[in-house]
């Protein structure tokens, strides 16, 4: 019997995965928000990719709202959001994994692990838990 329930695992293997790639450079998703209603394939078999969209805002908000970073600090064109993970968990319905990178002026970068629920037709199919990467550590 697993102890563990299946979206903590997820969430964990998500982190993991992240953490054993760490690299200098993550590739950046911050062209247009998909539009999974234009586009039905989109993401298939992994479902949408909502990066830049839903996950991006909403982890902003959450980090804004716990007095982490603010408007002013943040140089938005320097954001990256990036899909780490996605599981089919019902008829149009992904549990997806995104790791979310804000840089403010200073330079200082704000790392986050957004998790939620999405469909081809709405990325925001559930709210976003938020996990704040607060040290990155790397084997190399």
């Amino acid at each position: 019997m697993n102890l563990i329930p299946k979206w903590a695992q997820f969430v964990l293997l998500a982190v993991t995965l992240i953490a054993a790639s760490a690299v200098p450079s993550m590739p950046t998703a911050r062209s247009e928000p998909p539009n999974p209603i234009q586009n039905p394939s989109a993401g298939l078999p992994h479902g949408p990719d909502c990066s830049g969209h839903w996950p991006t805002i909403v982890t902003f908000v959450l980090l804004k709202n716990a007095g982490i970073t603010d408007n002013g600090k943040v140089d938005f064109s320097k954001t990256k959001t990036v899909r780490v993970a996605s599981e089919k968990i019902g008829n149009d319905l992904w549990h997806q994994v995104y790791d979310v990178v804000y840089t403010e002026h200073s330079g200082r970068t704000i790392e986050a692990i957004a998790v939620h629920d999405a469909s081809q037709e709405e990325c925001s199919m559930t709210g976003v838990d938020l996990y704040v990467v607060s040290q990155r550590l790397s084997s190399r």
